[in-house]
């Protein structure tokens, strides 16, 4: 980045290194060659590549300060290990596993198409130009032959995209501004019942008929197997750019898009929004997702830098709950955490991940005076270890307050990405009083902490969690 943008990214980026050994309990930095738009790949190369690595995920208060301060920019880290490269037919502009089983992921490309891979089965390629392109164990996709009413994504279906938590279903969205949802149930029972010793891995022979299409006047033609769609939903105006299922039902979802709108979707009632809010926000809508712990709630992410939050029991008045203020640029990606209901982060165009509390929204100071004068309401800690907007970040299911993100990092750097795994010190997001039990005792806590405390005194050490914000 260029001009003043580029010189607050760069302090800012500078103060936050300074602040890397009392912040994180741990951090992980990973030098991409090429842009990565999900955290759920790891590398880029030549061809396209789908990467799948395994990362060690230290313990928490394992880690020495000395050596999270210590990471390389330009590094790669040792704690990500390349597992396999499975090469892509077109751009990976979108990654989503299914929660019932992890190796069944789907991709989003430049084309019409929602490819389906085993990557277990899948074998592992050599990424080097001219490579052929791995085939798919299943090409999801519409034809306008099969429902009479309605067209499929003739256009391409970049982005939006969604696994559903209590189905093997899944949904996508487009430039067609159509929502698009498929069971792979079928498929995947017979992947299941043909893989075995003598079954050559990233081979298929189910009964289903084969796909060679594109759509739009898109060149990229996808092999493989293929399933119909299971229903097609119409409602926006304008591309759609996120879905989500709710997550306890397959049958009900919701879509934002570039029309500014949040419509939420129930498959029983047919394929016409079930609620619609027309303005959810004063521009394009980037990110959508729902409360895994309170179903009543609902995020958007929108290009008016904005967040708003949503009870669903309250659409209708067309306003959200909340609408919380922490970004310089357009909101790329939103995600409740798995280990609280009332917190949540944000990533956005300004290399910036917050991490939110709702709970803490209106409640007044302790008496300590840990108060963040300069912090928006509900916001307790910025991760800026990027330099370049964080297109993609998700919470790790399995260890606690550990965060996966990446950044595009063309403009900054002419190219490339970064890919992070941190997890915040826990002294961070526990109860004040706590802490500060915990730093007079000062038994467990890291020797940055320690240092602070002796410094600065402990109310002072505690306030560092909220000067950052600064």
């Amino acid at each position: 980045m260029k001009g003043e943008k580029g010189r607050s990214v760069e302090e800012k980026y500078t103060q936050w290194k300074s602040l890397v050994p009392v912040l994180y309990d741990w951090l992980a930095n990973h030098n991409l060659v090429w842009p990565s738009l999900s955290c759920r790949s790891t590398d880029g190369s030549v061809p396209n590549t789908l990467v799948i690595a395994n990362c060690e995920v230290v313990k928490p208060r394992v880690a020495a300060a000395e050596h999270i301060s210590q990471f390389n920019e330009e590094a790669r880290s040792p704690f990500v290990k390349k597992y396999k490269t499975i090469i892509h037919p077109g751009e990976v502009n979108r990654i989503r596993e299914l929660p019932q089983n992890s190796k069944i992921v789907a991709t989003h490309t430049d084309s019409p198409d929602v490819l389906i891979w085993d990557v277990e089965a899948q074998p592992n390629r050599h990424a080097v130009l001219g490579a052929a392109d791995s085939r798919p164990d299943l090409v999801v996709y519409l034809e306008s032959t099969v429902l009479q009413i309605l067209t499929g994504h003739q256009e391409n279906a970049e982005f939006a995209l969604a696994m559903c938590p209590t189905e093997p279903f899944v949904l996508s969205g487009g430039k067609d501004k159509l929502v698009v949802l498929w069971s792979i149930h079928d498929h995947i029972s017979t992947l299941a019942k043909e893989q075995g010793p003598t079954k050559s891995p990233g081979s298929t022979s189910t009964s289903t008929k084969h796909a060679s299409k594109g759509g739009g006047g898109n060149d990229n033609h996808v092999e493989g197997p293929s399933v119909e769609a299971r229903g097609i939903y119409q409602g926006h105006d304008d591309t759609v750019e996120d879905v989500q299922f709710c997550p306890s039902s397959a049958q009900e979802f919701c879509s934002v898009g570039d029309d500014s709108c949040l419509i939420l979707w129930d498959a029983r009632a047919g394929s016409t929004p079930a609620i619609k809010v027309e303005k959810a926000h004063n521009a394009d809508i980037h990110c959508v997702d729902w409360n895994r712990h309170d179903i009543n709630l609902i995020l958007t992410g929108s290009a008016d830098n904005t967040i708003h939050m949503f009870d669903r029991r309250n659409l209708s008045s067309g306003s959200p709950v909340h609408k919380l203020v922490g970004h310089s640029a357009a909101v790329l990606c939103v995600q409740w955490s798995p280990d609280k209901s009332s917190v949540f982060g944000s990533s956005a165009e300004d290399g910036i991940l917050n991490i939110w509390d709702h709970e803490k929204i209106g409640k007044r100071q302790d008496t300590t005076g840990l108060k963040a004068p300069n912090a928006p309401p509900g916001l307790f800690f910025q991760h800026a270890g990027h330099r370049d907007k964080v297109v993609d970040f998700h919470w790790n299911t399995s260890d606690p307050w550990t965060i996966v993100s990446v950044s595009d990092d063309c403009e900054s750097t002419n190219g490339g990405g970064t890919l992070q795994i941190w997890r915040m010190i826990d002294l961070i997001y526990r109860p004040v009083d706590e802490v500060l039990a915990e730093l007079d005792k000062g038994k467990r806590v890291p020797v940055a902490w320690l240092m602070c405390k002796k410094a600065c005194g402990p109310t002072s050490a505690a306030l560092i969690r909220f000067d950052w914000l600064n």
